[in-house]
């Protein structure tokens, strides 16, 4: 699996270089990227149980979602309760999501990220070994 594309795309959230993160998500878009997906939902569960805790309330998670999309300067952001259901999912209510289209849940994702990598302010050095985390993850999932 070719992973470069989406470690760019998660870096990028992490510096705040939208107009990066853009290119590589739109990349993304119109090519494919065999395990893209994978990745990104890994980095992202990954992010919200260390960001959140796996025993994050709805009342927790509606606060985080909240504080996000008011720090969230670029424009507009996805629903609150679209972002809050994406979110529950990933922490034990996945029917929450069932009625989401894939693209709507991976704009979420990668929004949700940005926002949390934002605020974890990682060194080079973290962020690299929460890549790697989330590429294992990843891998666990394909095999």
């Amino acid at each position: 699996m070719d992973v470069n594309p989406l470690r760019d795309l998660i870096r990028a959230l992490a510096r705040a270089d939208w107009d990066a993160a853009d290119a590589v998500a739109a990349d993304i878009r119109q090519h494919g990227l065999p395990g893209s997906l994978r990745l990104i939902e890994a980095a992202f569960a990954l992010a919200v149980h260390r960001h959140l805790g796996a025993n994050a309330t709805p009342t927790d998670i509606a606060a985080f979602v909240s504080s996000a999309r008011s720090q969230y300067q670029q424009g507009a952001t996805p629903p609150a309760l679209e972002v809050e259901g994406v979110i529950r999912a990933t922490v034990g209510e996945p029917e929450l999501i069932d009625n989401l289209p894939a693209e709507t849940v991976l704009g979420i994702e990668i929004f949700v990220l940005g926002q949390i990598l934002l605020e974890s302010n990682l060194t080079p050095i973290e962020l690299d070994e929460f890549v790697a985390e989330a590429e294992q993850l990843a891998a666990e999932h394909l095999s």
